[in-house]
């Protein structure tokens, strides 16, 4: 039920002026709300029904984002998703397509889409694709299915990072190897529990993950469908995880240092973000 409600959002997104315009105001909103790097993804092989071609599916964003950063001062980077109910053909070309774009604002190459019945593994040629051309990859896994999801985005995929991973912890061998590795998680708080992957806030895995070590970061999956902002994320976590500001400072950080930017450009939003939290709330002791 959840994936449904794109349908609507996607039946109006077939347009070069649409893609660039929603790009463009995402990237406000975030900037509106202190954000200061924002990775946008998207499948462009949805926004083809009505006629526009792939290369301008992303070129649009991709000239939304970097309108933003110019009027907004926030960085803005994309990723390509392909899907996993796709044939594993289109994911192919979407890896291709993620590399031809890779000097010009994409950073990276996803899998999203329904994980039941539908295995990473089919989609492996266009993961070897991606990696063979230096391009980061993140995988969605450990949502709709259990770790055995992750193991094949880290060992069949070779992930950098994983997607949600709320199933993760079904299995402490793999979440070892995960943490050993620093294979950052995207954890999405609202979407896990409105997917009911979590029962609550409250009963969220990532409470567990943070103090195993792991390295978490904080996302909001899908603003519009899950209703929810970057802050708000935080705010739950603080909540109902019983998280300090310290503790969420830490998470802050996570995410600058698993952003898919180059080292020198994480490194000055890294001292940059450092500061304005010293600035905050003290310097650590």
């Amino acid at each position: 039920d959840y994936l449904r409600r794109f349908d609507f959002t996607i039946s109006v997104l077939q347009n070069e002026e649409a893609l660039e315009r929603v790009a463009y105001e995402l990237a406000e909103d975030a900037a509106d709300e202190g954000t200061r790097y924002i990775e946008v993804r998207n499948a462009p092989i949805l926004n083809v029904v009505k006629g526009l071609t792939l290369v301008q599916a992303v070129e649009a964003p991709l000239r939304g984002l970097e309108r933003a950063e110019k009027d907004f001062g926030i960085t803005a980077r994309f990723i390509v998703c392909a899907l996993r109910q796709f044939p594993p053909e289109n994911s192919l070309e979407l890896a291709r397509l993620a590399v031809e774009f890779k000097d010009d604002g994409v950073v990276a190459f996803d899998l999203a889409g329904g994980e039941k019945g539908n295995p990473a593994a089919k989609h492996v040629e266009a993961f070897r694709y991606a990696r063979e051309h230096n391009l980061a990859v993140t995988v969605h896994a450990g949502e709709g299915d259990g770790a055995q999801s992750v193991r094949e985005a880290v060992h069949v995929l070779g992930a950098n990072r994983i997607g949600h991973g709320t199933r993760l912890i079904e299995d402490p061998d793999l979440t070892q190897y995960v943490n050993d590795r620093r294979i950052a998680l995207e954890v999405c708080l609202t979407s896990n529990v409105q997917t009911r992957v979590a029962d609550s806030y409250a009963t969220h895995p990532l409470r567990e993950y943070f103090d195993q070590g792991l390295n978490v970061t904080l996302n909001t999956d899908n603003r519009l469908m899950s209703g929810t902002t970057l802050t708000d994320e935080y705010v739950y976590a603080a909540e109902h995880l019983g998280l300090t500001v310290e503790e969420l400072a830490g998470i802050a950080l996570n995410g600058f240092e698993s952003a898919f930017l180059p080292w020198e450009e994480r490194l000055m939003l890294i001292e940059e973000v450092s500061d304005k939290i010293d600035e905050l709330i003290g310097p650590e002791e």
